[in-house]
């Protein structure tokens, strides 16, 4: 079983953030992670995050392979997938709190991650399963994670009340929740907010 962890915009993998503790608590039950640090977080290139994220694809060991993303990395593997840049499927994706298209939109640093034309059939090619973990109040997708993608791509998700952007702002540095769904296997295992 292991893991591939893409993380946001600005984001240098603080030792706070949930995604750096996700990291040591499934390298502690013997899971192998990896957890980059990709290209000029402050101002990304969508071509230069996606040649990293094929990279380290391609270096993921052969068995259950899952990718958990949060915020910007969720329209990283969005745009993997809409471009056919995954090169063999995973099994499980975990989409945290993707942006919403209007914030992508209004910001010139992430304006090139603006969400992709996917489909349900591209993210069908690219994972065997994914799920959407979002909150009813983030303020970088306004019209909620559940409209902008659960709907539109038949993607299985979770609304978690008051998390807003599932970030440290919003509290979220350990969540057992989602160490105990990447540790299931299953792509259908609960996943509740950080008090579980």
């Amino acid at each position: 079983m292991s893991f591939l962890l893409l993380h946001g915009w600005q984001n240098r993998r603080p030792a706070g953030h949930w995604h750096h503790w996700l990291a040591g608590e499934l390298t502690a039950a013997g899971r192998h992670v990896v957890y980059p640090q990709l290209p000029e977080p402050d101002e990304p290139v969508l071509d230069d995050w996606l040649a990293a994220l094929r990279t380290h694809l391609a270096a993921m060991p052969a068995g259950e392979r899952t990718v958990v993303g949060h915020s910007l990395g969720c329209l990283l593997w969005l745009h993997a997938a809409a471009a056919g840049q995954v090169p063999a499927p995973v099994d499980r994706v975990l989409l945290v709190a993707p942006p919403g298209p209007d914030v992508t939109a209004g910001i010139p640093e992430i304006a090139g991650f603006h969400p992709p034309a996917v489909t349900a059939g591209h993210l069908s090619a690219a994972a065997r399963h994914t799920r959407l973990v979002c909150s009813d109040n983030d303020p970088y997708c306004p019209a909620g994670a559940a409209a902008d993608y659960g709907v539109p791509l038949g993607i299985p998700t979770t609304v978690l009340t008051g998390a807003a952007h599932l970030d440290m702002d919003a509290g979220y540095g350990s969540w057992p929740s989602i160490r105990d769904w990447c540790l299931s296997g299953s792509p259908d295992a609960p996943l509740t907010d950080r008090a579980g």
